[in-house]
């Protein structure tokens, strides 16, 4: 009895076809085509307002829930578990230590003070370690309906409760098959459509036709994240023939700014999906993919760089100098490999919004997969880009002391803390050079040498560690 069918069998295929019909046919008409086009219809900023409009009011409902049980709502923050002083040099930070006494001296010498001033600089650096914090999520004031807080803010009060579990079902019932679609489209999308490029006889229409391709893929995986993307100062564009270097949060970093403008990328050669989608990319637009061995030859690096950017036909490069994922709130130490490249160096600040979602990418806790999946389960990815104006090199300047300026305006444009440390520091141990150089600055004190700035060329030390994203050479 093959062929006989229930009824309901034929209704619910019914329902299943009109309902992905419908589905399909609403993506393509108010996603894909507008991504397309490079229009957007203004569903996301007001998705943004009614967000931030829920989250107020959670936030009223948390603080009179726990005024009404008397409980602790917010994590007290360690900040001031440590009174700092305004830094000094060594040479001055001994002398207050030792005291009158040891000033009147002719003579300097080794005195058993000095034991705990570096007593006390090694507990501060522990209490309060400007690394490894910078590779944990931001901890929010606020609870955003979202699993990343340290309270359970929904246990508070019966409205919370049922406003989190709608957001459950919002997030991963209708939001995260949407994204998924979307992503899949896209990703689909680019590697198609630049491998057919590559049978195009016209080289100039090829390249033509794949600048536009890639914009239109990273416009369509922009939606695939709810990405609410504010440009400011485009008129600092980068322009072909140069260097764009950014702060570094996260992989998608690359698709934030690819949004508003193709750029040439550079990293280490994956395989897999990844490297399946590199080898595409590679086929029809000038990207810059180097083998696991030819990463740690930083002639060869320079070299391709230096030929890329000779073309000024050529799209700009794009360069995270830090080498790694910082968690939006600092900026970490930039390699000077990409300032010695005698070409003008455009500068983008990055900042994220946590409210809606946490951008940091923790390579140490997360995979790739488990990373992107949280990406599309969150509420949104809103953030700003800054574009600087182009810095060169100026006279007498090295390239330690360029990155070094130019890490400083993308600090102060983006509202981030800029640090001096390595990020390879996260997953290295702190070079022997390091700590000879403190060395160094203890005994010129012992000696009697005047110093000019203890931190010295201490604070250009490098880790040579591979990058997360392998873009940071």
């Amino acid at each position: 009895m093959a062929w006989f069918t229930f009824p309901a069998d034929n209704l619910l295929c019914r329902c299943l076809g009109i309902f992905i019909t419908v589905w399909l046919t609403l993506l393509f008409v108010f996603i894909i085509v507008p991504a397309v086009l490079g229009v957007s219809f203004g569903f996301r900023r007001l998705y943004m307002r009614t967000l931030l409009k829920i989250f107020e009011w959670t936030t009223s409902r948390m603080e009179m829930g726990a005024k009404e049980k008397n409980q602790q709502l917010y994590k007290p923050y360690s900040n001031g578990i440590i009174a700092k002083k305004p830094p000094s040099s060594l040479q001055q930070e001994l002398l207050e230590l030792r005291g009158s006494a040891s000033c009147s001296r002719t003579e300097p010498e080794f005195e058993m003070a000095d034991i705990f001033y570096f007593c006390r600089r090694g507990v501060e650096s522990i209490l309060d370690d400007e690394v490894t914090k910078r590779f944990s999520s931001q901890e929010l004031d606020s609870w955003n309906l979202l699993t990343r807080s340290n309270y359970n803010f929904h246990h508070i009060s019966l409205r919370l409760t049922v406003m989190w579990a709608v957001g459950v079902l919002l997030r991963y019932g209708v939001l995260l098959p949407l994204r998924v679609t979307l992503a899949v489209t896209g990703i689909g999308l680019l590697v198609v459509l630049t491998t057919l490029l590559t049978f195009l006889p016209n080289r100039e229409l090829m390249l033509y036709l794949s600048e536009k391709i890639h914009l239109m893929c990273y416009r369509i995986c922009v939606r695939a994240l709810t990405a609410i993307i504010t440009y400011h100062n485009r008129e600092n564009k980068p322009k072909n023939g140069c260097i764009c270097v950014s702060n570094h949060t996260t992989p998608i970093d690359i698709i934030i700014l690819a949004n508003d403008g193709c750029y040439s990328m550079v990293g280490q050669l994956h395989g897999g999906l990844m490297g399946m989608v590199q080898r595409a990319m590679v086929k029809s637009s000038p990207h810059i993919w180097f083998e696991r061995s030819e990463v740690k030859d930083r002639h060869l690096v320079a070299k391709r760089l230096s030929d890329h950017v000779a073309d000024k036909t050529k799209q700009p490069i794009l360069i995270f100098p830090e080498g790694t994922c910082i968690n939006n709130t600092s900026v970490m130490m930039f390699k000077k490999g990409s300032f010695e490249i005698a070409c003008t160096v455009y500068p983008v600040a990055i900042k994220y919004d946590p409210r809606f979602g946490d951008a940091f990418w923790n390579s140490s806790k997360f995979g790739m997969v488990n990373y992107l999946l949280r990406m599309m389960s969150s509420w949104a990815i809103v953030c700003s880009v800054w574009y600087l104006p182009p810095m060169n090199r100026e006279e007498g300047e090295d390239a330690v002391q360029f990155a070094n300026r130019v890490k400083a305006a993308i600090a102060a444009q983006g509202g981030l803390v800029d640090l001096i440390w390595d990020g390879g520091l996260k997953r290295a141990k702190v070079k022997d050079a390091f700590k000879e150089e403190q060395q160094k600055l203890y005994s010129k004190v012992l000696v009697g040498e005047q110093d000019e700035g203890d931190q010295g060329d201490s604070t250009h030390l490098e880790i040579e560690n591979p990058d997360d994203s392998t873009k940071g050479q």
